[in-house]
């Protein structure tokens, strides 16, 4: 463990399953780190941050919201980083697609516009996912997927698969914004995320591979093969990025790939 102070940084959703392991990585790396959850003081949610190692001498947890400008203007300033994690997951609705793309396009961008008031800000690194390289028809098997490929929009709203489209989108706004103002943005594109849940309660992601090793496939689902990576590498992944002068642009951040019962047969 480094232990040496490094700065101040912000977490968004800190709260998350993912978020979880980035700030307890942060943490450990001698951070002080402001999360912003929903509710602070629902210990309920937030219990399991103030046992993270530092937690009581480094960690602030602030109240936001994403679909509120300004919300994000109290945590952000003063912050020489930001991490933006927190993103909507799909629920049931009857109008997903609205549901669902709002919160992630206006979110990120409520973000953005909080981070463009701070003149401390050094870097943001925005946690996307693969899947915004790999929705596409047109998929050559010779030709590695990578950081330069997007998913295609048009297959995304034919085949109404939001999430994914709202986390291309996302992203697509946060670079249109982002170049226009000037900030420095990384982004991480993690495969299926895989490990254990600081969270008490298993995110939906995590609930659908335990759904799937339990047997219950009919809530699975992804077909096909899928790349897999453990949720400590992806959180060690975005301090990396941060603290790397030279990272720019995107990175894909993913282990393994395999079907569906090479990973069942992999749990075993």
């Amino acid at each position: 463990m480094d232990s040496e102070y490094k700065g101040k940084v912000c977490v968004t959703g800190a709260a998350g399953y993912l978020a979880s392991w980035l700030t307890k990585r942060l943490l450990l790396s001698g951070y002080h780190v402001v999360g912003t959850v929903r509710d602070p003081g629902n210990k309920k949610k937030v219990a399991h941050l103030w046992k993270l190692e530092g937690a009581k001498e480094r960690l602030r947890l602030v109240k936001a919201d994403l679909m509120k400008e300004g919300s994000f203007d109290d945590a952000i300033m003063g912050c020489e980083g930001v991490f933006h994690t927190a993103s909507p997951v799909l629920k049931p609705s009857r109008d997903p697609k609205a549901k669902i793309l709002e919160p992630a396009i206006e979110g990120t961008l409520n973000v953005l516009r909080s981070c463009k008031k701070n003149p401390n800000l050094r870097r943001v690194v925005l946690t996307s996912s693969s899947s915004t390289v790999r929705a596409r028809d047109d998929i050559d098997p010779n030709v590695p997927l990578d950081e330069s490929t997007w998913s295609s929009i048009e297959l995304c709203e034919r085949l109404q698969i939001w999430y994914v489209l709202s986390k291309t989108l996302a992203e697509k706004a946060a670079w249109e914004f982002c170049d226009e103002n000037k900030i420095d943005l990384v982004t991480v594109l993690p495969a299926f995320l895989i490990g254990p849940s600081l969270p008490p309660v298993l995110c939906s992601t995590a609930s659908d591979v335990l759904g799937l090793l339990k047997g219950e496939t009919e809530k699975f689902q992804w077909h096909g093969r899928m790349g897999y990576v453990h949720i400590d590498d992806v959180a060690r992944c975005h301090v990396l990025v941060y603290e790397e002068r030279s990272a720019c642009r995107r990175y894909i951040c993913s282990a393994v790939v395999l079907d569906n019962n090479e990973l069942v047969r992999a749990s075993g």
